[in-house]
């Protein structure tokens, strides 16, 4: 069974992390979408949070498991979960060279985990959770985000008032 484990904050996922994973459905037989939690990190939303927006924004599937992991490298985690492969978005050119190291890097750890790179289409290669926080606040902002994120997270948005 190919598997693969596609990572990441998810704080919130936005409508570019659901390509990502509709793209890992099709490559792998099993995708683990797993959400990371770094405590040097400073997250608007809990892991429990990010967990059950990723569940109510992707259709039940045998093939999709979403689950939460800390303290511990990706490849690793990958390793234990039975994954040969780690999936990972490029959208710009600091995100390659970011995970161009990583990838030599994991490799270094576990030269039997390979990572496959997918590039976004152009409407949503720019999105990040970062943007969409910052583009809350702003008259009018609710337009805006709602075509960039999953409608689970939109109205978590919403009903905090945009206050994040």
């Amino acid at each position: 069974m190919r598997t693969a484990v596609y990572a990441g904050s998810f704080d919130p996922p936005t409508n570019g992390h659901l390509w990502m994973i509709e793209q890992g459905l099709k490559m792998f037989d099993r995708l683990i979408v797993a959400v990371g939690n770094n405590p040097a990190k400073t997250y608007s939303f809990t892991v429990e949070e990010r967990l059950e927006f990723l569940r109510a924004s992707t259709a039940p599937s045998d093939s999709l498991v979403i689950a939460h992991f800390d303290n511990r490298y990706l490849v690793d985690y990958a390793k234990k979960m039975g994954a040969k492969n780690i999936l990972r978005g490029i959208r710009s050119a600091n995100d390659y060279e970011f995970e161009r190291v990583m990838r030599h890097i994991n490799a270094d750890m576990a030269p039997e985990v390979n990572t496959v790179f997918l590039m976004p289409p152009r409407d949503i290669a720019e999105l990040s959770s970062n943007m969409i926080k910052g583009l809350i606040g702003p008259v009018g902002w609710e337009d805006i985000v709602r075509r960039y994120v999953p409608d689970s997270v939109f109205q978590s948005l919403a009903a905090r008032g945009g206050g994040i």
